[in-house]
């Protein structure tokens, strides 16, 4: 097959897809199930009613584009990732994968392609937990990672809750509907900016993912006695600031012992009550996330912040609340799934490299459920989530062309 990427009419869908923002170009701020949430929605469905596929809505939201193919009974192949963006980021992170896969299915189809199995493009609602505190929203629903149960008692900083929200937004009918029926994808390929700067550093314009790491994030409500920043003498205090402090560090000296470059720590949220100058902390809300491709060494990190929690009580007099938001398991990619972009990427001589993804996405949850695989292309700087967030035309094009071929082959024809 003669498969044709028109980075063109793809770049300008890009460009489009970014002016759907609730925020000063060129940042793109896209939030579930605002309106310019479902203003993206539509002009996505129209793209791919355009391209003669058919669309359906689960009742979370999600959207399928379906080319049906000869055996509409076989399981599908499946390719997409996300379009909700959080405040002030880019413009590439999940749409390349959203539009990009739409082009890949229409090079297909004006290259004569006839599949054997359906060929599915898939908007997953949420992939960024920007609105209800949880990543991948969608795609752990239709994975069942995410029960109907749990989902209903997700709230918005506003206290509305995601029933509401997604009433609201249109999207009606039990999210008993959203879990997948086993089988459902043959395989998933997910194409998506590598957001990190290997790719770059090496000049390397393609990657194929294996694993994909997963996070455990905690978050701690540490109490202490608050006073006056004179008055309380130093043997005398019980400061839930250095206590959150002593434990962010032992999460970070667990990550390094791991000798891994795949253990990481973070602690993104510290926020200090009364977060006065001359006030000794009395409360700290700190949140920690932790993530490898590795779960046995992921967790003894979260079990050395476990200890720390408890030498702090004994060394400071504090009381430590903790609580696991979520601790998903890392993903590994299918051999399948793997080797046809092998073989795509060697169809058309590209040089490519196998690594993972320290990032999680959609595919995460979808490898549950389906043979997955990422294939990643470079972004300048690896620099993501950020308004100049940059992929090269030349490197999206050699991505979807290697998306389009590895579908086929998945397809069969």
């Amino acid at each position: 097959m003669d498969i044709r990427i028109d980075i063109d009419r793809l770049s300008r869908e890009l460009e489009t897809l970014a002016s759907f923002t609730d925020s000063l170009p060129p940042s793109v701020t896209r939030v579930l199930y605002t309106p310019t949430d479902l203003a993206a929605r539509e002009y996505l469905k129209g793209l791919c009613r355009e391209a003669g596929l058919e669309v359906r809505e689960d009742p979370l939201g999600n959207t399928f584009a379906c080319w049906i193919g000869e055996d509409p009974q076989a399981g599908a192949v499946g390719t997409g990732s996300h379009i909700d963006a959080i405040p002030h980021a880019g413009r590439y992170d999940g749409t390349v994968g959203v539009l990009g896969g739409l082009e890949a299915l229409r090079a297909l189809k004006s290259a004569g392609f006839r599949p054997k199995r359906s060929l599915e493009l898939l908007i997953f609602t949420s992939e960024e937990p920007t609105r209800f505190g949880i990543g991948c929203l969608g795609s752990r629903m239709l994975s069942g990672a995410l029960s109907p149960e749990a989902a209903r008692k997700l709230e918005d900083k506003d206290g509305k809750t995601l029933e509401e929200a997604r009433w609201e937004a249109g999207f009606l009918g039990e999210l008993e509907e959203v879990p997948l029926p086993k089988g459902y994808y043959s395989a998933f390929v997910e194409l998506h900016i590598e957001q990190g700067p290997i790719l770059e550093r090496q000049q390397i314009p393609l990657g194929v993912v294996t694993a994909i790491a997963a996070p455990a994030s905690l978050r701690l409500i540490i109490e202490g006695e608050g006073g006056h920043a004179g008055a309380v003498l130093m043997h005398e205090r019980h400061d839930a600031f250095l206590a959150a402090a002593e434990i962010a560090l032992a999460a970070e000296a667990a990550a390094r012992a791991t000798g891994a470059p795949d253990t990481v720590a973070t602690s993104g949220v510290c926020e200090v009550f009364p977060g006065a100058i001359n006030s000794v902390p009395s409360l700290v809300r700190l949140e920690l996330d932790i993530r490898d491709i590795d779960l046995l060494r992921r967790d003894g990190v979260v079990n050395a912040v476990y200890k720390a929690c408890e030498a702090q009580r004994k060394k400071r007099g504090v009381h430590i609340g903790l609580e696991v938001l979520n601790a998903d398991p890392p993903a590994h990619s299918s051999p399948k799934v793997v080797e046809a972009l092998d073989r795509a990427c060697a169809a058309y001589g590209l040089n490519y490299l196998t690594m993972v993804s320290r990032a999680y996405h959609d595919s995460l949850f979808m490898a549950r459920i389906a043979p997955t695989a990422m294939l990643f292309i470079p972004c300048k700087n690896g620099w993501s989530h950020r308004p100049d967030e940059y992929a090269a035309p030349e490197h999206i094009e050699q991505g979807v062309r290697v998306l389009a071929h590895a579908l086929a082959e998945l397809a069969g024809s």
